[in-house]
């Protein structure tokens, strides 16, 4: 289907979102959108309890997954003939041997019959414990000191790294999804922090990898402009090269704005689509077959 403005990464309230997913909708119809996706974060089959003393709880509880997908089919209902809305889950990857597993797989999602998922990796886990590689500046350096330290006091970059890739490739090999998100994550906190150099022939080795990775599990990868909406760093996921590979590779891209305010919707989507015609891409491909020309 030949569709104007989309955008399929939304959150709300439901998560971490500040609006609520009707003031969501509303503000996407303003802004001329044709499609919207709602994609909660989620962790299904896991509670997100269980990483409470860790940080603050930004996935979808367990217990509000059934008022999520009642209120999005509601919203899909009440504006079908102002917008087309798909009802999704931005589903993470998490695999402990203390904590157990979420991979994000339709046939683990089937119960809640969503439109679509994308797969996302927030997590990287290690033999000490776990965390967030998006959290603020000063507590991913603490994780990464507390988790990567070398002998002689310094940080461990390609480790982090490699982990972080390794985990991704992981779950594209084991989920069953539409579109991965923000696929090199991992670079969110790098400028302040400058524990790896994106330069270095092993850290193309890691994007290559997972570049083909992508292409063999036949998934749309999202032009993510969330962390220029937010103004923490100045570039898309994926970076330029990354970008490159993929095209290589034939992987089908979309332009997704990771909103979590109604501001956000369409935050840098003129960048992204420039970045994506100077790379080559001529369509952006959404799930439902929605299809946007460049």
């Amino acid at each position: 289907m030949s569709a104007k403005k989309c955008n399929f990464h939304t959150h709300s309230q439901f998560c971490d979102g500040r609006n609520t997913a009707e003031e969501m909708v509303l503000s996407a119809i303003e802004k001329g959108f044709d499609v919207l996706g709602f994609s909660s974060h989620c962790m299904h089959p896991l509670n997100p309890e269980f990483y409470k003393p860790f940080d603050h709880i930004w996935h979808i509880p367990s217990e509000n997954i059934k008022a999520y997908t009642e209120e999005i089919r509601r919203l899909k209902e009440k504006y079908a003939d102002k917008i087309k809305i798909y009802l999704g889950f931005e589903a993470d990857y998490f695999a402990s041997a203390d904590y157990g597993s979420a991979i994000p797989a339709k046939s683990d999602y089937s119960e809640f019959s969503p439109d679509y998922l994308i797969g996302a990796v927030h997590f990287i886990n290690t033999d000490k414990g776990f965390f967030t590689v998006d959290h603020k500046v000063e507590i991913v350096k603490e994780n990464l000191i507390r988790f990567y330290s070398k002998t002689n006091g310094e940080i461990d970059g390609r480790a982090v790294v490699c982990d972080y890739f390794t985990a991704e490739r992981e779950m594209l090999k084991k989920g069953n999804f539409d579109i991965i998100a923000h696929c090199d994550l991992i670079k969110l906190r790098n400028g302040p922090l400058n524990f790896f150099n994106p330069e270095e022939s092993w850290y193309k080795e890691e994007i290559k990898a997972t570049a083909k990775e992508i292409a063999r599990a036949g998934v749309i990868a999202e032009i993510n402009t969330g962390a220029i909406g937010r103004g923490i760093m100045d570039d898309t996921y994926p970076s330029q090269y990354f970008l490159e590979l993929l095209f290589e590779l034939g992987v089908p891209v979309c332009i997704n704005s990771d909103a979590h305010t109604t501001a956000m919707l369409d935050g840098a989507f003129d960048r992204a689509a420039a970045q994506a015609k100077k790379t080559g891409y001529t369509e952006l491909v959404y799930p439902g077959n929605n299809i946007v020309k460049l």
